[in-house]
């Protein structure tokens, strides 16, 4: 009677142990699988973009604000392309600036702009291209010059004017502002999950 209680303990700590340990694993295994980098690429350079569209400095704004949103996230040192492991290089290939939302009486109440950048991620290590893709992003404003008040959602977050803390500033520049945040977050998103 005693040993088949002793049996029963140890059997069940066995089996515990062997869920435990593969549930480790397959969790170990998935995250490096489906969230790391090539173990070589420590670092990304982000030169500046070509511009293919009429719009005067509209390439150097979104290349800063590249810059600015992986060094924030710092998923990979931003530096020179001398001292870089990858490089994320390309083209402004379209600028749109419309209508998008009319009100009753046929009056635009809401301007989309949208930039397109064709992009690739190179591994200057190895001399291959990791990802080659055509990102299309968008910001939106209206004409009362004042996004906190506009009754717009300007950057798409499901918030409008007082209830949104990051609403503020030039209506444009802010829609620039906004496109180039998602465009630079699907970036991200594809490095990460590419590998």
């Amino acid at each position: 009677m005693y040993f088949k209680q002793i049996g029963k303990y140890v059997k069940r700590n066995v089996v515990l142990y062997i869920m435990g340990f593969s549930l480790f694993f397959t969790g170990c295994m998935f995250y490096s699988m489906a969230g790391s980098i090539p173990p070589h690429i420590k670092s990304i350079a982000i030169p500046l973009l070509e511009n293919e569209t009429a719009e005067f400095g509209v390439a150097e704004d979104i290349t800063d604000g590249l810059i600015e949103e992986f060094t924030q996230e710092n998923i990979l040192r931003v530096v020179d392309f001398n001292l870089a492991h990858s490089a994320l290089q390309g083209k402004v290939i379209k600028i749109a600036d419309g209508p998008h939302t009319f009100n009753q009486d046929e009056v635009v109440s809401e301007y989309r702009y949208s930039i397109t950048l064709q992009l690739e991620w190179n591994d200057l290590v190895k001399g291959e291209t990791l990802i080659t893709k055509k990102y299309t992003a968008w910001g939106a404003y209206g004409l009362s010059g004042d996004i906190s008040t506009d009754g717009i959602d300007n950057d798409g977050d499901g918030k409008i004017d007082e209830l949104d803390d990051d609403e503020f500033g030039e209506p444009r520049a802010f829609a620039t502002q906004v496109a180039v945040r998602k465009i630079a977050e699907d970036i991200l998103n594809d490095i990460v999950s590419t590998w």
